[in-house]
């Protein structure tokens, strides 16, 4: 099993910028990919960022040029760095993780998820 927490969710004004952390425990040596994915009231989860082993990433063509993804292997944590923020990037965040290779922001082939963390961007 692997466990998820995630961190640095809050309120900001719109343009401003917020740092979300994924802290993984137990069996992380399994996964390969890990990414961010958000879900906003009504609507699906959609992925926003991922990345693998080999330190490849994608990203949602919404959060492209304002959102970085990034891990820190060390210390087991996943990151993800929210610059210009926009009040459409208002969601639950959530940290997901899984063993297959293959780099998808398809979230239904995640199979550990973290509890999410709220994000509210103001205009």
């Amino acid at each position: 099993q692997v466990q998820l927490v995630e961190s640095g969710g809050g309120s900001v004004q719109a343009g401003g910028s917020l740092r979300l952390s994924c802290a993984a425990s137990g069996y992380t040596y399994t996964t390969y990919c890990m990414g961010w994915f958000r879900q906003a009231p009504g609507k699906e989860r959609e992925g926003v960022a991922v990345i693998d082993s080999d330190g490849s990433t994608r990203y949602a063509d919404s959060v492209k040029g304002r959102f970085t993804i990034s891990k820190d292997n060390a210390k087991n944590t996943l990151y993800l760095q929210m610059n210009s923020l926009k009040p459409e990037d208002t969601a639950m965040y959530y940290c997901a993780a899984k063993s297959a290779r293959w780099l998808q922001l398809f979230a239904p082939a995640y199979n550990y998820w973290g509890q999410g963390t709220q994000v509210t961007v103001s205009s």
